[in-house]
């Protein structure tokens, strides 16, 4: 697991090793720049002609630096000075007094974009303004060339907290960012700028961050992050767990399968599903593994008292409830999750329309506040952005602005594990590490893909996994899935059912 920095505490991060460690400024730069040179090398070879686009601020010492390197290692290598020589930093001044000594060419303005690889070091984290002037016109260059663009830490245009695009922005190949992941380039827009994130060590002692409290952190390495629940070879059926699946409407069969499966392809020992009665055949022929009770989906308000019994033996018969994938929020399935409440004591994964519903009765969603529950069992809310909009009586634009801060808001007042679903889902609990997710791709954006998600988070729920580990590592390995099935055929190509099948090979 690796934090995921605010340009803030990148700032402090360096300011601590310089200031508390003694690491002269200049050696981070030297460490950073020879990092990138060594990618750009590995990745593109010795014969290749450079441009460096540097501007004033330290991320243009990283560039000129990268130049000199470049050419030690002989490269041909040029620098374009973009920013102003008035207001060059301590450290890129010093840097840009050797690259002269040592004859490599520099050009004041971009003299021209005919490179095969361009190092865009224009801007750095600290920008907060829109990019005009000299500087936009730089990169609508780079960006207009056929050059391959490697960006030093951070694509310039790019705002290094929020991923927003500061009027415009570096489009680039590869960047290479210095010992943490930022913000910026993990959330959108701004992660579609990065490209290919590679995060490089420059010397800042992992002392300064391994006892954060506070903060982001995402996952990066498979291998290492991928854990899913110990198997016990001595195990049975029940010792994996039993998932009662509450999903369905008449119309919406498939979202009671897709989310049933997962359960069971995630690990879940049982799974026993509560649908409409219009899904029992067709449940029956593609999932005879699971046992399946039903309601009449017939338009009344209420609940029957044998729909109840069964639905109340369901509950007992679990240990982890999943509720409203496919519900509608009709008002049966508004009797049926206020049953659910009144009656589980077990962990539950609350999604879709069951979340709508609590939307729209406040007094249900009450019952999740700090201090109101009447018993310590984990809970999960996975909304999408639409569905979190709505419990937050928030419109979903001026959420995008600062999605995390939003969550964890959310979760300062519920004691429930949120999953919120968007191109970088976001896990948040309070007392935890906000967890960003860094898997899956566009291809994932399909009907049925989040009942699915509800279903693994519902299967390593039932297996022993805490609510806030369920929710991290279920949705981890849901967009590794949707990743391995991109790999097997394409974005344009995959559906709820392939991100399902690819679980095979995880694990």
């Amino acid at each position: 697991m690796e934090y995921v920095l605010t340009s803030t505490e990148m700032k402090n991060s360096d300011s601590a090793a310089i200031n508390e460690y003694g690491i002269e400024s200049l050696v981070l730069m030297e460490r950073a720049a020879l990092q990138t040179a060594k990618t750009i090398i590995d990745r593109y070879g010795t014969d290749i002609y450079v441009g460096i686009m540097a501007g004033s601020g330290n991320n243009g010492g990283d560039g000129i630096a990268i130049a000199r390197i470049l050419q030690e290692e002989g490269v041909r290598a040029e620098i374009n000075m973009i920013g102003e020589i008035s207001k060059l930093t301590k450290e890129t001044a010093a840097q840009l007094e050797t690259a002269k000594k040592l004859n490599i060419p520099i050009h004041y303005g971009v003299e021209h974009t005919l490179y095969d690889v361009i190092v865009d070091a224009v801007f750095g984290i600290g920008i907060t303004r829109n990019v005009e002037g000299k500087f936009r016109k730089a990169i609508e260059a780079i960006n207009a060339s056929k050059a391959k663009v490697v960006a030093v830490d951070i694509p310039s245009g790019v705002h290094a907290d929020d991923g927003s695009i500061l009027g415009c922005a570096v489009k680039a190949d590869i960047t290479v960012t210095f010992a943490y992941r930022k913000l910026g380039i993990m959330l959108y827009p701004g992660a579609s700028c990065a490209g290919e994130v590679i995060c490089v060590p420059i010397g800042i002692p992992k002392a300064i961050t391994e006892n954060k409290r506070t903060g982001v952190v995402t996952f990066t390495d498979i291998r290492r992050d991928l854990r899913f629940p110990a198997r016990n070879p001595a195990g049975n059926k029940g010792t994996f767990g039993k998932v009662l699946m509450i999903a369905g409407s008449r119309h919406m069969g498939g979202a009671c399968y897709l989310a049933a499966l997962s359960a069971f392809r995630a690990g879940a020992g049982m799974v026993r599903i509560f649908t409409a009665s219009e899904n029992r055949e067709n449940l029956l022929k593609k999932l005879p593994e699971a046992i399946v009770d039903t309601y009449m989906d017939d338009g009344e308000t209420q609940i029957s008292k044998m729909e109840a019994d069964a639905l109340k033996a369901g509950i007992e018969w679990a240990s982890v409830v999943a509720i409203g994938p496919g519900i509608s929020v009709s008002d049966k399935a508004k009797a049926i999750l206020e049953l659910t409440l009144e009656s589980c004591r077990k962990p539950m994964v609350i999604d879709a329309d069951a979340l709508n519903i609590l939307a729209q009765n406040e007094e249900l969603l009450k019952q999740f506040e700090f201090g109101r529950r009447e018993n310590d069992s984990d809970v999960i809310f996975t909304p999408h952005l639409g569905e979190f909009s709505r419990l937050m009586k928030y419109p979903v634009k001026e959420m995008k602005k600062d999605i995390i801060s939003y969550c964890k808001k959310f979760v300062k007042n519920y004691d429930i594990s949120l999953v919120c679903k968007d191109a970088r889902t976001i896990v948040a609990r309070r007392g935890k590490l906000t967890y960003l997710n860094s898997s899956g791709n566009d291809g994932m954006a399909t009907a049925g893909s989040g009942d699915v998600l509800t279903g693994v988070v519902a299967g390593l729920l039932a297996q022993n996994m805490s609510g806030f580990e369920a929710a991290v590592m279920g949705t981890y390995a849901h967009g590794l899935a949707g990743d391995l099935a991109r790999e097997k055929a394409s974005s344009y190509y995959i559906m709820a059912q392939d991100i399902i099948q690819v679980f095979k090979y995880l694990g």
